[in-house]
């Protein structure tokens, strides 16, 4: 199914669309229908919308496991790309009483962010900081939640412990180290080489570039290995941890059948028989982990590292470059505003 374009000026927005499975080149900015506002929904006029991995996954329908899963079996259901979001409220539903016309908000949408209006659910929204740019709030929810999640939730982490977070020059991993100092750990970030700097300073207390050191034979022993890379083989990673530790897979091999899923199973099956906890798990959005990255934001205590800014007429261009995996930090389009 396509998106139907409509032809009132008054109800149409631009938008980034799709209509097949393809890399960038299969993206169009296209004249479509502005949302209906739900009764428990806001209309978001958006400023700006970061781009995640997730999102070039469902452009490209990669893994073919996906197709199954809910992507679409043979066309994509989603046309609009874009979780995250940032932007002014121009209209509530009929049971919205948190947010009003004219607030400022961010949050993650259903998708269909990439576009100059997004219906978004209330409760996926919170006021954006005034301190904090458009630009920096959508860089935040999808790679902040993993983040956070996998440090405190599957690594169960505790002030005074020792962290490695290989990968820790990407979006996640920007997040993943602020957070762990945060949380009290002495954080080691593993990164190429022109992001040593970059890490060193959103508080890791060594940085291993990995051009010139190997972190698997450092002879150091960590208490949580969160691995968003997922270069290196399990055993390779268990030889760092300490007897009691606990590895964390976040990212994985990027098969174009199963993706990370065969070593996903082979870290569960793993777990069951030794003492390390091997751990893997899918982000799960929530309004109060929301809330609990806002107050960080309006502190200062994370700051959204952002390698690019592109134009929503260059979405095509963010999304190739999201998925050359070579980011530092987060990929934000920006928009203009709405359709007047």
């Amino acid at each position: 199914m396509t998106i139907p374009p409509t032809t009132t000026q008054e109800d149409t927005m631009k938008a980034v669309t799709y209509d097949t499975y393809g890399t960038s080149d299969v993206l169009e900015i296209r004249d479509v229908a502005v949302p209906t506002v739900t009764d428990d929904g806001v209309l978001v006029r958006v400023h700006a919308a970061a781009v995640n991995p997730l999102d070039w996954h469902f452009l490209t329908g990669t893994p073919y496991l996906m197709h199954v899963a809910g992507a679409g079996l043979f066309r994509p259901k989603r046309h609009i790309p874009g979780v995250d979001v940032a932007g002014t409220v121009e209209a509530v539903g009929a049971g919205v009483s948190e947010l009003a016309p004219g607030d400022e908000a961010f949050g993650w949408s259903r998708g269909g962010s990439l576009a100059e209006y997004v219906c978004v659910p209330a409760d996926q929204l919170v006021p954006k900081p005034a301190e904090v740019t458009f630009e920096q709030a959508a860089a935040v929810p999808v790679a902040a939640f993993t983040a956070l999640q996998g440090l405190r939730d599957k690594g169960r982490i505790r002030p005074g412990q020792k962290v490695l977070v290989n990968g820790a020059s990407g979006g996640v991993g920007t997040f993943a180290v602020q957070l762990a100092t945060w949380f009290g750990a002495e954080v080691t970030g593993v990164c190429s080489p022109p992001n040593v700097d970059t890490v060193r300073s959103l508080g890791a207390t060594r940085v291993i570039d990995y051009s010139r050191e190997d972190f698997t034979e450092s002879g150091e022993r960590y208490d949580v290995v969160l691995d968003i890379a997922g270069n290196r083989s399990l055993s390779e990673c268990r030889s760092v941890l300490t007897p009691d530790g606990t590895y964390v897979l976040v990212g994985g091999p990027k098969g174009r059948w199963l993706g990370p899923l065969p070593r996903l199973l082979h870290a569960l099956l793993l777990s069951r028989l030794v003492r390390q906890r091997l751990v893997s798990y899918i982000a799960q959005e929530t309004r109060q982990d929301l809330l609990l990255l806002q107050g960080l934001l309006a502190a200062g205590t994370l700051t959204p590292v952002i390698d690019r800014t592109y134009p929503l007429d260059d979405a095509a261009a963010a999304l190739a470059y999201q998925g050359a995996g070579h980011a530092r930090g987060k990929i934000v389009v920006t928009v203009s505003g709405g359709a007047s």
